[in-house]
């Protein structure tokens, strides 16, 4: 995975996918006030909640354009509109989550297909979740556009999504991948270890 990211192989699009599921859409129960001299913006603790939308993305990662579907019942859906999108001649490497949707029997049935043979799927470990690029995207989403917003609708909700979306496709930013695989491992390390001795020292 970290591979993909420091040296994505030539002749290959290489997408880093996953599901924001239940985003909400969420209206404070009074208008909020803006920034000032000497007050910060304001917004009230309570909500109303008006539903919510499951949404599905996949980020190219040399180009950091994202396409995203709201309205895809199915992993197969949205993997179809990926296959449509990259010529041909190119390999596909998806990373992504651990979705049982992404295991299902209709997703290996759709792999299985010698047409998909251009298809490599690279599932990030169990707790491993902030390895996908796709989760930093998602940050991106959910401070820029839908903490301190305030949507009447899931349709509301949605369009505001799509624009936002939209807008950051019109000049996109990738993320950089910096650490190699042996730092990350080493940093793990160590963190496995000061967890056993806190424990060791706190256990009865």
């Amino acid at each position: 995975m970290v591979g993909l990211y420091l040296d994505s192989p030539a002749k290959a699009a290489v997408f880093s996918f996953d599901e924001k599921t239940q985003c909400q859409a969420l209206d404070r129960t009074q208008p909020s006030l803006p920034m000032r001299r000497e007050r910060a913006a304001t917004m009230t603790h309570d909500y109303k909640r008006n539903g919510t939308t499951d949404l599905f993305a996949a980020m190219n990662l040399v180009t950091g354009d994202c396409r995203s579907s709201l309205t895809a019942v199915d992993v197969v859906s949205f993997f179809k509109l990926i296959d449509r999108q990259v010529p041909r001649g190119q390999q596909v490497h998806v990373i992504l989550g651990n979705l049982s949707a992404d295991k299902a029997p209709e997703v290996r049935e759709w792999l299985a297909d010698p047409r998909r043979a251009r298809w490599h799927l690279h599932f990030t470990p169990t707790g491993s979740s902030w390895l996908n690029l796709i989760e930093r995207w998602f940050k991106e989403l959910t401070d820029r556009r839908l903490r301190r917003g305030r949507f009447n609708s899931v349709g509301q909700l949605i369009d505001a999504i799509t624009t936002w979306v939209s807008h950051r496709n019109d000049d996109p930013t990738p993320f950089v991948w910096t650490k190699d695989a042996e730092t990350i491992l080493t940093k793990v390390q160590r963190a496995r270890t000061t967890y056993s001795q806190v424990k060791a020292a706190t256990d009865p």
